[in-house]
């Protein structure tokens, strides 16, 4: 019982993997930045034809924050109108967190990803309430960002209650944070999300992501991924 509530918690961890961003305007209000964001989506996803990474998973269990429960090495190769695939590279640790928590989230990337319907796990203003925060500023990377809050306009395990960081000058997605809008099980707490990116070949990809659950029952599973050695093909130019 207690690793199949961990599959459901880990399956819903890290829902939201579709997000872009793409230099445009210069403007820092509101509506400039949400029609960026909207467009950088939409280019991405017209644009990107396929691309590769190695991802980097890392399960920690209870109050040992040290010393992983598991480890996971893959290989992610996305195609357009075809969706996300993995071929596992190594693995290490407990073999019921692999079957029961790490293996169902790559499947469950998979589902989220599926080119009918992966539109609605972006963060775009057609799924998200977005509203600029006035004043709000923080460094990331080296980059001045505004922040950007959001609420979902349904709530689902995918679904993000909290701030984007966009960068000041272009507008390009630089950090997610915050909360799921609903909860992954009936015995899962609070799941606690941040995802970072990079931008790669004009887009914002993921380099950096870490969620956290915890119920008095099964205690707190953190799980970090890296993201890597990232291979692109983009349309031609027209």
């Amino acid at each position: 019982m207690r690793f199949s509530v961990v599959r459901r918690i880990t399956g819903s961890l890290f829902a939201v993997l579709f997000i872009t961003g793409a230099p445009h305007a210069q403007e820092s209000d509101g509506p400039a930045i949400i029609r960026d964001l909207d467009a950088a989506n939409q280019a991405r996803f017209d644009n990107v034809l396929s691309f590769t990474d190695v991802e980097h998973y890392t399960v920690f269990r209870g109050t040992d924050q040290t010393n992983p429960a598991a480890e996971m090495t893959v290989k992610m190769s996305y195609k357009k109108g075809v969706g996300k695939d993995y071929v596992i590279l190594k693995q290490s640790g407990s073999s019921l967190i692999h079957k029961f928590g790490l293996q169902p989230l790559l499947e469950n990337e998979k589902s989220i990803n599926n080119p009918a319907t992966v539109g609605q796990s972006w963060f775009t203003s057609a799924n998200y309430e977005m509203h600029l925060e006035p004043g709000v500023i923080q460094t990331i990377d080296g980059r001045q960002c505004l922040a950007v809050s959001i609420t979902p306009r349904r709530t689902a395990p995918n679904m993000i209650d909290g701030t984007l960081w966009v960068d000041a000058i272009n507008h390009t997605l630089a950090e997610v944070e915050g909360v799921a809008s609903k909860s992954p099980s009936v015995f899962a707490g609070t799941t606690k999300m941040m995802r970072r990116y990079r931008i790669m070949q004009g887009y914002a990809m993921a380099i950096h992501a870490r969620a956290e659950s915890s119920s008095t029952l099964f205690g707190k599973t953190v799980i970090v991924i890296d993201y890597s050695d990232y291979h692109f093909e983009l349309r031609a130019a027209q």
